[in-house]
């Protein structure tokens, strides 16, 4: 994967540097100070994945993420977890908080190249054939899955895509979010965030702030949290 680092600080770009250089299935294309000068280059050279702060002078790492092709994937890094949510709005594929630990940047990398990988190979056509009553039938890699409600965990929207989420498997289809979330029954399934829906059912704990899903931790935003808490424990 094609990957660049858009970071003000020269310190935390080359701490990312060395990161990447342990893996080999990313190569860099270019370090840049500011969203500005990343445009520029991006403007001639594809890029696969953004290593992108968010508090940066002039363009702020949020808003430059909105204007990039749908087709580069983004992991946020920043010294300020509390801008993990805002990062669901932009679809990004991970965020992490500095100083970033090498076994926590390599599963973010690894989440990205997966990403990558799927949705290079998924079929445009892909899409829902049936739905019932406990299961539904998704169409994936030129195959229809049964999928049973019960064994999602939670569905995760990426760019023009949605990855369901199952205990030992991923499916993805060529979906919006909103669209899927429609065929859902509605009491069984929650919007945690612009990118996330997750299954009630399947809930192990959770805060003010977030869900969890056996080793998953799912942010929940300002926008839906109030909908999110009245659908989970206000009908009991």
């Amino acid at each position: 994967m094609r990957c660049i680092i858009v970071d003000d600080e020269p310190i935390a770009r080359r701490g990312i540097e060395k990161l990447v250089e342990n893996i080999p299935s990313l190569k860099i294309q270019g370090s840049f100070e500011n969203a500005d000068v990343a445009a520029k280059f991006m403007d001639t050279s594809p890029v696969d994945l953004i290593f992108l702060d968010i508090q940066m002078p002039g363009i702020n790492g949020i808003e430059f993420a909105k204007s990039i092709p749908k087709t580069t994937l983004v992991i946020f890094t920043t010294a300020f977890a509390e801008f993990a949510v805002d990062s669901y709005e932009v679809d990004a594929v991970d965020y992490l908080v500095k100083p970033i630990k090498p076994k926590r940047f390599n599963k973010a990398v690894e989440k990205a190249i997966n990403y990558h990988d799927l949705l290079i190979s998924e079929s445009k056509n892909a899409n829902v054939e049936h739905v019932e009553s406990d299961f539904i039938f998704i169409k994936s890699d030129r195959r229809y899955f049964k999928v049973e409600f019960k064994d999602i965990l939670f569905i995760e929207g990426l760019k023009d895509y949605v990855v369901i989420q199952l205990d030992n498997q991923r499916i993805i289809t060529h979906m919006n979010l909103k669209t899927i979330h429609e065929l859902l029954p509605p009491n069984k399934f929650l919007r945690a965030n612009r990118s996330y829906i997750v299954n009630r059912d399947r809930i192990n704990s959770f805060s003010n702030n977030d869900v969890f899903i056996t080793n998953y931790e799912i942010g929940i935003s300002n926008f839906y949290r109030t909908s999110f808490f009245e659908e989970l424990i206000g009908n009991k």
